[in-house]
């Protein structure tokens, strides 16, 4: 494994810029585990002690937050599709099973984060988690890295926002109603089906999407908003009319304050993952999706619209609206904010007390 590459680079440091997100940590700071545990059961994890977890987004991305915490690296969702699968590539790592079996742990996190959001340099800009591998992924639940990095974005009051496929999130809910208390804090679960046969194949390691929903529930019965990111929509597998319709139902039923679809896209490492699985479980679909991903990562612009389309007309027909109608903490108000420009993830959906 090459852990040489995420040493830190003084150099970068130096001449005033952040370090690499591949230049976190050093080969001696590194403890490799296995649990003989069923959940844990052919995983390897790899202690790290990190120099930094505020990572900033490159500008060119397009993405609607500036900084990101990630915890962990790897994760055992083990979803076919996974457009983080590539970050594994920087430790002499393939994007397959080593991304789903060898989880890198960041087991400072919490302090390091404290550190840095106490730095004077620090001018408290939103942090969003969760948006390169699940925070609360089962590794989680032995780690407990979360509690402490909410509780030091808390104490600065300092906005951030979550998204997960994750039930685990349930454990930290006090500690989100004391966050939401003093500043904004935004929160999304991720459902792109509820049809039970794809999403087994699909994402063989995550709570069950009827689970997941069941945090959108608990978050209201506390009074607090929670939004469904409705990712990924797969064409040709999980796109049929009544299957979108479904899936809307059932996020509006368990009361969810959005929905934003969004449609598979299939970046390097991704790519070639899935449509080896495609191969193997639908090759009659190998031709179509070669032509519909032709052009690159994205599906065509005129299918993501029509994808679009069709889940706004549900979530109005069933009561709920797009991307972005949560209320704020500071500013209460029924007008919808602007959808982001960024097809990839949605302007955080507000958790607040209603």
């Amino acid at each position: 494994m090459r852990w040489d590459n995420l040493r830190e680079q003084p150099a970068r440091q130096a001449a005033g810029g952040p370090p690499a997100e591949a230049a976190l940590f050093g080969t001696d700071e590194v403890t490799s585990r296995t649990f003989d545990t069923p959940e844990f059961r052919g995983v390897t994890f790899h202690e790290v002690r990190a120099r930094t977890v505020l990572n900033r987004v490159p500008g060119a991305s397009r993405m609607p937050f500036e900084w990101t915490v990630n915890p962990y690296r790897g994760c055992t969702h083990a979803c076919v599709y996974c457009f983080a699968r590539s970050t594994h590539g920087y430790l002499d790592l393939d994007s397959g099973r080593d991304f789903d079996s060898q989880i890198v742990v960041k087991v400072n996190a919490p302090e390091v984060l404290r550190r840095e959001l106490a730095a004077p340099r620090w001018r408290g800009d939103h942090v969003a988690m969760g948006t390169n591998v699940d925070c609360y992924q089962r590794a989680e639940g032995r780690y407990r890295l979360m509690p402490g990095i909410i509780t030091a974005l808390r104490d600065r009051a300092n906005p951030f926002s979550l998204l997960t496929k994750g039930t685990l999130i349930l454990r930290d809910l006090d500690l989100l109603v004391q966050a939401a208390e003093v500043t904004d804090v935004g929160v999304a679960v991720s459902v792109g089906t509820t049809d039970p046969e794809l999403w087994r194949t699909v994402e063989p390691g995550t709570p069950a999407p009827q689970r997941r929903l069941d945090v959108v529930r608990a978050f209201r019965e506390r009074g607090l908003g929670c939004g469904v990111l409705m990712a990924p929509v797969i064409p040709f597998l999980g796109d049929r009319p009544e299957q979108l319709r479904a899936t809307v139902r059932a996020i509006a039923a368990a009361g969810a304050t959005s929905v934003t679809p969004l449609v598979l896209h299939l970046r390097p490492g991704a790519r070639e993952w899935f449509l080896a699985w495609l191969a193997r479980r639908h090759p009659h679909l190998v031709r179509r999706y070669e032509r519909l991903y032709a052009a690159g990562a994205y599906a065509p612009r005129w299918y993501q619209r029509q994808i679009t389309r069709q889940v706004h007309e549900l979530a109005r027909e069933f009561g709920i609206g797009p991307a972005g109608t949560g209320l704020s903490r500071r500013t209460r108000t029924s007008e919808p904010e602007p959808e982001p420009e960024h097809p990839g993830l949605p302007e955080p959906t507000q958790l607040t007390l209603l």
